[in-house]
């Protein structure tokens, strides 16, 4: 089995030469001391941490699994010792503010260190995989005493945290939540209810785990208006411990390394987060950042499929590739035959542009936090609500569709465990459910954030886009035509969808992909035109993946704009 090991050279291109990303946030006072090379250590020493410590556990992780036994649950060999050295290091603290014990770096080092995580051990990685959002969502709207205790502990990552919203009945329809939350004497609330699909609600790594949790309030109103957001530890400042108990853990299709557990809540004391009924206000804060962290993991578990494949078709001999010369010493190998160069520069494709949209994106998060002003503000605001949900869908979408084509690189080979690339297609797929369905995430997208402001945010992201690629010295007429009916087709859609008010709901996931590929598109024409000629592997490397895009991908928009269009004529 060829183990995952984090290319951080490469990872490192995209931030530095693609996107520019040192000098514009050195142009931002909170980030004056960060340069390039302080952004190369912390980059490589990350890689160093994962590839020897976090990626070796993952076949236990998936083989052996977190186990429950009466209540309690223990995680695969490994997963505490590595876990215990990873919040000792300050690798949870990368951006949380330092007067809270972080490190005060910018997101966009936190975001390259779980697409690493994730490429290496998904499993492992959903135990601090909302640690971040949780800290943010605390440090936002708890009130000082519930910072004074917890803050720091999530800051660190010395504790983990939860995010407890699902119910048996409520998947997406979070208003239809039942636990209650019942007023004490003391100022406090006594949680009762379940909750499933909690990701890590219990666990060994650390000595405490904080859940964060939506309930109602006895005089609530119906629906999500009614809900407030609550905080019940695993165990109190004093020692005792609260009454929240894991039922069992789930049997799944992968990710056996994460326990999914059933929470029962049974009188449990909790406090209050924010204001009462404006729970999801305070929640989505935590999803917001978890969403762009799930983008993450697409590409990372897709990154690590190809890395499996691509080792396999350079060893594998079998017949020889057409177009080769009988004298070649190394014309039978399988990474010269066009059906594997297709798959295999395909995927490499939509990883790279993965990073910069992801990094991208990532660096917008710092611009919200420290833009100098109201309007640079406000632009990353839009950068992040329309490309955050884009992101969640397609590059999940493609860890499990194109981890299944990277496994069958292996032919029969694939389909068995000794390779190891069939757990990252099992682990990949959960993807496209958690955090928002990608249905939800299309209707997110078009439903509500483009039609409400009649498209006015949408023209504006691709207006940055135009602008972004006039600059270049190749800017294809397919690239301005794409966009340009992109803005048709949204406007179409709400000159009809104003009589037809469940049109964008069937045209959403097609308008959400047609969206992305403006986006990859983008992505990798900035990547090209970051190339040196003069460097020898640049066609192996760089012009290889750039061709799969403009063959393989992109011609995908035309036959989503068509599936709108007949949406549009339809009776």
């Amino acid at each position: 089995m060829t183990a995952y090991q984090p290319r951080t050279e490469e990872m490192h291109f995209v931030l530095s030469r693609v996107l520019n990303a040192p000098a514009h946030l050195q142009a931002l006072p909170a980030f004056a001391e960060v340069d390039g090379d302080l952004m190369q250590q912390v980059l490589d020493e990350a890689g160093k941490f994962v590839g020897e410590v976090v990626a070796p556990l993952n076949r236990a992780g998936d083989e052996i699994g977190a186990q429950w036994q009466d209540g309690q649950v223990t995680m695969p060999p490994g997963f505490r010792a590595a876990y215990q050295s990873f919040w000792q290091a300050g690798w949870p603290a990368l951006s949380a503010r330092t007067e809270d014990g972080g490190q005060g770096l910018p997101s966009v080092l936190e975001a390259m260190l779980y697409e690493i995580l994730s490429g290496a051990n998904h499993g492992w990685t959903m135990g601090p995989g909302i640690l971040h959002g949780a800290y943010e969502c605390i440090k936002h709207h708890a009130s000082q005493e519930l910072k004074d205790i917890y803050l720091r502990k999530l800051a660190t990552g010395e504790w983990l945290s939860t995010m407890c919203l699902t119910e048996p009945h409520a998947g997406s329809d979070l208003g239809l939540a039942r636990t209650k939350a019942l007023p004490l004497a003391d100022g406090r609330y006594a949680l009762s209810g379940t909750k499933i699909f909690i990701s890590s609600g219990d666990h060994d790594l650390t000595d405490n785990i904080v859940h964060l949790v939506l309930a109602r309030l006895p005089d609530a109103p119906p629906g999500p208006k009614g809900l407030s957001l609550f905080l019940v530890p695993k165990f109190y400042p004093d020692g005792s411990r609260s009454q929240v108990h894991c039922d069992r853990i789930e049997e799944k299709m992968g990710l056996h390394g994460s326990p999914t557990c059933v929470m029962r809540f049974d009188g449990a004391v909790s406090h209050i987060i924010g204001e009462p009924g404006k729970g999801l206000n305070a929640m989505f804060l935590m999803m917001n950042s978890a969403r762009l962290h799930v983008a993450l993991q697409g590409i990372g578990l897709l990154d690590a499929a190809w890395q499996k494949a691509d080792a396999y078709a350079n060893e594998r001999r079998q017949m020889r590739a057409p177009g080769q010369g009988k004298s070649a010493a190394e014309a039978d190998l399988i990474a010269l035959h066009p059906a594997m160069r297709r798959i295999l520069d395909t995927q490499r494709a939509w990883i790279d542009a993965g990073r910069v949209l992801a990094y991208r994106t990532a660096l917008e998060l710092d611009l919200i936090a420290h833009g100098p002003d109201a309007s640079t503000q406000a632009a990353a605001q839009r950068w992040c609500a329309l490309v955050t949900p884009v992101m969640k869908a397609v590059f999940t979408h493609q860890a499990f569709h194109g981890g299944s084509d990277c496994l069958q690189v292996f032919g029969g080979h694939g389909y068995v465990r000794e390779w190891g690339v069939e757990q990252n297609v099992r682990d990949a797929r959960v993807a496209m459910i958690y955090e928002g369905t990608n249905e939800i995430q299309a209707i997110d997208l078009l439903v509500r954030k483009i039609l409400p402001d009649g498209a006015q945010g949408l023209n504006a992201l691709l207006d940055t886009v135009q602008a972004e690629l006039t600059d270049l010295r190749h800017l294809p007429a397919a690239t301005l035509e794409r966009i340009a009916r992109l803005r048709d087709i949204t406007s179409s859609i709400l000159q009809v969808g104003s009589q037809d008010v469940a049109l964008p709901y069937r045209v959403a996931d097609d308008y959400l992909r047609a969206l992305a590929l403006v986006l990859l598109d983008w992505a990798w024409l900035r990547i090209e035109a970051s190339l040196d000629d003069e460097v020898p592997e640049v066609d192996q490397r760089w012009r290889l993946p750039a061709r799969a895009l403009r063959h393989w991908v992109l011609p995908e928009f035309d036959m989503r704009c068509q599936m709108i269009t007949t949406q549009l004529q339809a009776d």
